[in-house]
């Protein structure tokens, strides 16, 4: 495999979903303008670049966010990041409805742009689907011809993850071992391969 290939695959293996962050650690807005710079790259379904992007920085709508979210359905004991250990910031990825009634795939080409950047910068990211879009549109006021597809957290990551081999029993659930890694088990590429 040639040198690109490489610095993908290990893009892709530091690429994990943190959900605890070291909340001191701020990020440039520079920093997330060129992360989010990179969603202009990516593929998009009929060209039509429907998808747009507030970056939430502020203290008061970050705080107002949060309770928004729903962090790790795995633990059903955890209600999310207790303080101090919340992002830096919040990325809000939402359909402009004046353009598509949806965006195809783009949503997830574009996600995936955005966590690679984030990694190659030192960061990491939580993807979150689960989440209360009211809540989520009155505590950054969006205008109403946004509507939030996903949130992404970001920041410093405060936690350890790990890749594991799917178990024999196929449990592919993440969890935290006796050193508090999240462990993320992953299917072997032969049993993802048809033919």
């Amino acid at each position: 495999m040639n040198n690109e290939f490489e610095i993908l695959e290990n893009l892709l293996l530091a690429d994990r979903s943190v959900r605890r962050f070291d909340e001191s650690h701020s990020i440039e807005r520079t920093v997330l303008d060129k992360i989010i710079g990179l969603v202009r790259l990516c593929a998009s379904g009929r060209n039509l670049q429907p998808l747009r992007y507030y970056i939430v920085t502020k203290d008061s709508e970050k705080e107002a966010l949060f309770p928004a979210l729903a962090w790790a359905g795995y633990y059903k004991d955890w209600d999310g990041p207790s303080k101090g250990e919340r992002p830096s910031a919040y990325i809000v990825q939402c359909l402009d409805t004046e353009l598509a009634d949806d965006c195809l795939c783009d949503d997830g080409l574009q996600l995936q742009a955005i966590t690679l950047g984030a990694t190659a910068c030192g960061l990491s990211c939580c993807i979150i689907k689960a989440f209360n879009p009211k809540v989520v549109t009155e505590s950054v006021n969006l205008p109403d011809r946004y509507r939030p597809r996903y949130v992404v957290a970001i920041g410093q990551a405060a936690e350890n993850i790990s890749i594991v081999d799917l178990p024999d029993n196929g449990d592919y659930r993440y969890y935290r071992d006796e050193d508090d890694t999240q462990c993320v088990p992953k299917r072997p590429v032969e049993s993802i391969i048809i033919n």
